[in-house]
């Protein structure tokens, strides 16, 4: 088992607003893990690249149609998608604040960022508990202000799947707004 794989179904935030990336885009998810976003996306018809640094949860995503997979360091390596354009990026339970600015260069015009990780609170209830790896209030509203459009913005505490302080947003690059 990979330390991934407590996660299996996909986030309901994530989930909802997936709905929003219009059929045949391109997706990256970045820091994927066990897939469970990356297997969602590709059963919405989606083309996804799956990126994380554990091949084995990497190989148990062969052969799923619409999805290709890298493994790849992406806090030790370089990074991987200098040139590459995305018209959805999600991440979830991630953060390494030194490539969100790869992010945002990789979203392409009117792509859609959909991000949700832990966040200052959450060390009550466990790991993550590292301040490095927890976002602070309104932390994800301050990195994309000026860059993205936010389409929705939550923080605060959830019970499920588990107890956890969470921030979530979803933002769009650019005005276009594109309804599926």
């Amino acid at each position: 088992m990979t330390e991934h794989a407590s996660f299996l179904e996909p986030s309901p935030w994530v989930a909802r607003f997936a709905t929003l990336i219009p059929a045949g885009s391109m997706v990256l998810d970045l820091a994927c893990g066990s897939g469970r976003h990356a297997r969602l996306l590709a059963g919405m018809g989606l083309q996804v690249e799956a990126v994380d640094r554990d091949a084995e949860a990497l190989a148990a995503l062969a052969g799923i149609d619409g999805l290709q997979t890298r493994c790849a360091d992406l806090e030790g390596g370089p990074w991987p998608y200098y040139g590459r354009g995305f018209d959805a990026i999600v991440v979830s339970n991630y953060l390494h604040r030194p490539l969100l600015p790869n992010l945002f260069g990789c979203l392409n015009e009117g792509g859609l960022l959909i991000y949700e990780t832990f966040m200052v609170g959450n060390e009550r209830f466990g790991k993550p508990s590292n301040p490095a790896y927890l976002l602070r209030s309104g932390e994800l509203l301050d990195l994309v202000r000026n860059r993205l459009r936010v389409l929705a913005f939550e923080q605060g505490e959830v019970a499920e799947p588990r107890p956890a302080v969470i921030q979530h947003i979803v933002a769009r690059r650019g005005s276009v707004l594109r309804i599926p």
